[in-house]
């Protein structure tokens, strides 16, 4: 069993950043304290550099099995290491779909042989696998996902009868994409008659429209409330959505909660011009005061975690009509980066930052022991240096597809290294050869 020293670091960590030594033992932290010796320990001294604990991404499409010219579980956890992101939780649209059970076994085997970080997936809900869904077991996976509203890979859950039997037959959390269909295609036939294919980007929050988002949302909370349901909703877009949440109890006691992505934290309409179909995501970015609303939420507690929806398509795909440029984006590699300016920015503050990206995905999924920089917990670590720009391009992206939305940004900070099971698994662009990741478990 290894052990390692982390000298002369600051930690953030529970709403509280403070200089300690962090001594590591195997899979797991030791012990905190200043000024630890050991004399067996590897050394190193991290120059004074926060060490945040390992960010826990709830939602990410890493396209493994069928989708692999997009991406696939190494290259894409790969990925995630680098930008400091040591646990995933995965999405069941891949070809085959991960709705039985299985399925969602084949998928851990892959897992298993192939993943940089730490991994679960989520099992996903359709019109016709209830009585599948009632055979698995609450610890078996992080949750159920369901499509409200049509996306990449069509698993439109769309029977309300069928809805409500789900909700009532799991203790597991329910995490949903919420958006109204027929809304949505009605939009779309509207435009479509005007434009054919190519329908203007800057229409694609117009079509995948506020209010589209807000019946959706507001009909799974109804249904939430009705059956006693834990329901977690993904990706948050609107202001208006922000409103059917409730900052008035802890996390721990609430049985609805949300979600916000990177992307409807930097970009809005506005960035269509520029980017086109590169930010075309479902929920669709839209406007400034979207923008703004979701921030505002994100830091008084209604809403609870932050997440990538990390979705890589190729360029070639992307660079098509509106009608046929699926959506999605890479985002794992950068999205603590991006936090991380926008703290610089005055935005949020580190302990925030820290609590929304590791703290509360692992409370919110009952994760054992990840999340936190705790003694006894699993050693998952990033060291960052807060004074290093780089800018984003082609050469220094490590996604499959090879692309970014935010090529041509430089950050002001750097993941220097990543640790994941008490590993050094990337150091300064570097990989290493031995993986150490693990299957994820939960306290339920």
């Amino acid at each position: 069993m290894s052990r390692i020293l982390l000298k002369n670091t600051k930690i953030v960590n529970e709403n509280s950043i403070f200089e300690t030594d962090v001594l590591l033992d195997g899979d797991f932290i030791a012990r905190i304290d200043t000024d630890i010796t050991d004399d067996i320990a590897k050394v190193i001294d991290l120059n004074g550099d926060y060490l945040l604990p390992g960010v826990i991404d709830d939602q990410v499409h890493f396209r493994e099995p069928g989708l692999t010219h997009k991406g696939t579980i190494a290259t894409e956890s790969r990925a995630a290491l680098a930008g400091g992101i040591t646990t995933f939780m995965e999405q069941p649209n891949t070809n085959p779909q991960t709705t039985t059970i299985e399925k969602l076994e084949e998928k851990f085997a892959i897992a298993a042989k192939d993943v940089y970080a730490n991994y679960s997936f989520l099992f996903g809900g359709t019109n016709d696998n209830l009585e599948e869904l009632k055979k698995l077991d609450k610890n078996a996976c992080s949750g159920v996902k369901l499509f409200l509203g049509s996306s990449t890979g069509n698993m439109l859950v769309d029977d309300e009868a069928v809805l409500e039997n789900i909700f009532r037959n799991t203790e597991m959390v329910i995490s949903t994409h919420c958006e109204d269909e027929g809304t949505i295609r009605a939009n779309m036939a509207k435009y479509k008659k005007m434009y054919g294919d190519d329908i203007p980007i800057a229409l694609h929050p117009i079509i995948r429209s506020e209010e589209a988002c807000y019946l959706s949302s507001s009909k799974a909370i109804a249904l939430a409330k009705k059956t006693g349901a834990r329901l977690h909703v993904f990706h948050l877009s609107t202001g208006i959505e922000t409103d059917l949440f409730t900052n008035a109890i802890p996390l721990e006691e609430k049985k609805i909660t949300a979600e916000v992505c990177i992307h409807h934290l930097w970009f809005s309409d506005e960035d269509y011009a520029e980017k086109g179909t590169l930010i075309k995501w479902n929920p669709a970015v839209k406007t400034a005061t979207d923008r703004e609303k979701l921030w505002e939420a994100l830091l008084d507690d209604r809403i609870d975690i932050i997440a990538t929806d990390h979705a890589p398509h190729t360029i070639e795909e992307k660079d098509n009509p509106y009608t046929k440029a699926p959506s999605g984006g890479p985002l794992v590699q950068h999205a603590l980066l991006a936090m991380l300016q926008k703290e610089k920015e005055g935005k949020i503050s580190l302990e925030k930052l820290v609590e929304k990206m590791c703290h509360n995905p692992a409370k919110l999924f009952d994760i054992d022991k990840r999340g936190f920089i705790r003694e006894g917990y699993y050693a998952d670590l990033v060291q960052v240096n807060r004074d290093s720009q780089k800018e984003v391009k082609k050469s220094n992206i490590f996604y499959k597809c090879g692309w970014s939305p935010f090529e041509g940004v430089t950050f002001d900070s750097k993941v220097v290294r990543t640790f994941i099971n008490g590993h050094l698994g990337y150091e300064n662009g570097i990989f290493s050869e031995e993986k150490n990741a693990k299957r994820l478990t939960f306290n339920r």
